[in-house]
């Protein structure tokens, strides 16, 4: 089995024009059209079995629609949703419970997208709350290409969030692109070995290999999870990388889809019930 913890898929009619946009803000080539055919086509390409997808509210009036796609991703085989929720959400606990009712199993949050630092108390109560329903938190961090300026997600501001939101949070946030992308040294310093998992999201496939090994050596493999953000990454480049780290067997396994299956209380049986391939 093999899990991508980090893709990004949108409706068919807006694929075009969202991938088209975004990849001129961020200079990149994308891998798919973005849309779920897209990725499930790249999965069987690549040997992966499932994919979480990751939607990204940049305004809380999209709360709907987003969560509303998101809900019907369950049904494609293979896809795992997460929905989105924004900390200016007025009703942002009513919101909370409408994505566990929905049967997402998480929630992404986008601090540059979103226009919020990571340690804001917003995003502070809007985490605490989502891990006590039982959600996984899963936040970009680190440096966005989109948003060359101000990064709203350090290593130093996520260390501060983590301490913030406290007990409820410990083994249910994931923290993208390897703890912050573009921050290797202060990820080691400040978040290695904390009760947090990384993906391997883009980094994986960007970064030179010794500084996404040097980072899962500090962290340890038990809370790093296989990631591409396709279709930023091409999946199937990012499995080659993925064998190319020096982890044992049981390394690459608890990496690829034991630590994903834990984090979200899905048994092997269950997984295989779902698995695209």
């Amino acid at each position: 089995m093999l899990i991508d913890f980090h893709t990004h898929v949108f409706p068919d009619s807006l694929a075009p024009r969202a991938i088209s946009s975004l990849a001129s803000a961020a200079d990149e080539t994308p891998s798919t059209d973005g849309t779920a055919a897209g990725l499930c086509a790249s999965m069987k390409a690549a040997g992966i079995t499932h994919s979480v997808t990751l939607p990204v509210l940049t305004k809380v009036s999209q709360f709907d629609t987003v969560n509303e796609f998101a809900a019907s991703l369950d049904r494609v085989p293979g896809i795992i949703p997460f929905g989105g929720a924004h900390p200016d959400d007025p009703e942002i606990e009513a919101r909370l419970d409408r994505l566990v009712s929905l049967g997402l199993r998480g929630v992404k949050l986008h601090p540059a997208y979103q226009q919020t630092f990571v340690d804001d108390e917003k995003y502070v109560r809007l985490i605490r709350s989502a891990v006590e329903r039982g959600l996984v938190v899963l936040l970009h961090s680190g440096f966005d290409a989109g948003f060359p300026g101000v990064v709203h997600c350090t290593p130093e501001r996520a260390a501060r969030m983590l301490d913030l939101v406290g007990e409820a949070g410990r083994g249910r946030i994931v923290l993208a692109h390897s703890g912050a992308n573009k921050f290797p040294d202060e990820v080691i310093r400040l978040l290695a070995g904390r009760d947090v998992y990384f993906d391997l999201g883009y980094t994986l496939g960007n970064d030179d290999i010794a500084v996404t090994e040097r980072i899962i050596r500090a962290h340890g493999t038990k809370r790093i999870l296989f990631a591409t953000d396709s279709p930023w990454n091409d999946q199937s480049e990012d499995v080659r990388r993925l064998d190319a780290l020096g982890l044992s067997s049981e390394e690459r396994e608890d990496i690829a889809w034991k630590n994903a299956a834990r984090l979200l209380a899905l048994s092997e049986a269950e997984l295989a019930a779902r698995s695209l391939i």
